[in-house]
């Protein structure tokens, strides 16, 4: 599971505790009842765990009232069978890729690749840039309340290369400060860097944050975005559970840079994203004021590749 699950992780977690728990007590009933019958017929004891895992299945969901009041969330049955339907079971007992005992659920987000794209760490980081035959590095930077912060990153550049997304903060450039720069002063500062090494101390978007929900059976996370800006949240939907909130840009689904596209390729992206969607996101008012001058035509250019991981 991942450090910070969603609502839907801890519900499956708590439900596989339940299941354990079971399986393990009919398992040591079954050994301590029929002690001679195992050692005399060994082939009684594989089929036993046939009969645990067919127990287990019809108490899917025990204990109702004691999940009732976990996490303020009504959990009666229909409604907990429906969210655990995101984790398909194959006849081999996996789900989501993960081995299961008998047929229990496996947390549904776990070490989902999206997850890991979208990560935005804490610490800093050293990136190296060469400038290209055009002496470019495909940046542009944008001052925001003193700080220098990555306004545009262009496709198949030197500076998507190296990893760099909209949103990442420039500490330094070349052993300098970046604080208190001028927007002009940082692109003046670029251009005057060695053509072959060029130094940059990065922190990972420190306005954006990330919020991980799961798809309904219908394939929907429960939002309505207009533009890439979020215009509303279902009620009772996974994203209403896990706390995203209107009046915020969505600028990654998944790792995968989606400003500037159009809202049929934004919804396109999150068809494909699979049953675990991380969408990185960033408040209005600073993501107007970050992509403030930027021209369509620059906007189109922007890289929007699936992040390595």
């Amino acid at each position: 599971m991942a450090l910070y699950p969603s609502l839907e992780d801890l519900q499956v977690s708590k439900v596989i505790e339940a299941q354990s728990t079971i399986a393990a007590k009919m398992a040591s009933v079954a050994i301590e009842a029929t002690p001679v019958a195992i050692e005399a017929t060994p082939v009684a004891i594989e089929a036993t765990p046939v009969a645990i895992e067919a127990t287990a299945e019809n108490a899917l969901y025990p204990d109702l009232q004691e999940l009732g009041d976990y996490m303020g969330l009504d959990l009666n049955s229909e409604k907990l069978q429906e969210d655990m339907s995101l984790v398909p079971v194959t006849d081999s007992g996996v789900a989501g890729g993960q081995s299961t005992l008998g047929n229990m659920m496996a947390p549904v987000t776990g070490n989902n690749m999206g997850l890991h794209r979208a990560e935005i760490k804490a610490g800093v980081r050293e990136v190296t840039l060469c400038k290209d035959q055009d002496r470019k590095v495909g940046l542009r930077l944008r001052s925001i309340d003193r700080g220098i912060f990555v306004q545009l990153v262009q496709a198949n550049s030197p500076a998507s290369l190296v990893g760099l997304r909209f949103g990442d903060q420039i500490l330094q450039l070349d052993g300098k400060l970046c604080t208190g720069w001028s927007t002009d002063k940082a692109h003046k500062a670029l251009k005057q860097a060695p053509d072959d090494k060029i130094l940059l101390i990065v922190r990972d978007r420190p306005f954006q944050r990330t919020i991980t929900m799961h798809k309904n059976s219908n394939g929907h996370v429960g939002f309505i975005q207009k533009r890439g800006k979020i215009t509303s949240i279902v009620k009772d939907s996974s994203a209403a559970r896990n706390g995203l909130l209107t009046g915020h840009n969505i600028c990654e689904i998944n790792g995968q840079n989606v400003i500037g596209l159009k809202d049929s390729q934004i919804m396109e992206v999150l068809a494909m994203a699979g049953i675990t969607v991380t969408l990185t996101v960033m408040p209005k008012a600073v993501y107007e004021h970050m992509v403030k001058r930027m021209s369509s035509g620059l906007v189109s250019r922007m890289d929007h590749s699936t992040p390595e991981v």
